[in-house]
């Protein structure tokens, strides 16, 4: 079960011509999935602060389809496409007005912030990924 949500690009996210800084992606798409785990119920102070854990990006791979425009409406899905023992694959369909904009592959690893190593998931929260684990091969970012 995919997780949807919006960001509009603002002027701050763009090169003087208008178009998406691509670097500001990367910080816009911090927010989207610190906003996925909270809606799964885990919020990032609680997470960061009380449980002391982290969620390192290890790998990311990005392919840009079409620029993006100041004042775009960027649709984010956002997928959970594996789940390791201490990794998650996060697959990032980005689109505004129908125009693929960006697709992204990326794997967090939940780390301790008292080691600075990973470490597995605590059962609830590998519950609650578990619930939005694309369980079928059919999914295709591109389409």
């Amino acid at each position: 079960m995919a997780f949807t949500t919006t960001r509009r690009l603002n002027f701050g996210d763009c090169d003087p011509s208008g178009i998406a800084y691509f670097p500001s992606y990367l910080n816009i798409l911090v927010g989207v999935y610190e906003e996925f785990f909270g809606v799964i119920g885990f919020p990032w102070p609680e997470l960061i602060k009380q449980r002391r854990l982290g969620l390192p990006t290890v790998t990311l791979h990005l392919t840009f389809n079409n620029p993006g425009l100041h004042g775009d409406l960027m649709e984010f899905e956002v997928t959970v496409v594996r789940l390791g023992r201490t990794s998650v694959d996060l697959d990032h369909v980005v689109k505004a007005e129908g125009r693929t904009l960006w697709l992204a592959q990326q794997r967090l690893v939940l780390t301790s912030h008292d080691t600075t190593k990973a470490i597995p998931w605590p059962d609830d929260i590998r519950e609650a990924l578990t619930l939005h684990l694309e369980t079928s091969n059919a999914h295709d970012p591109s389409a």
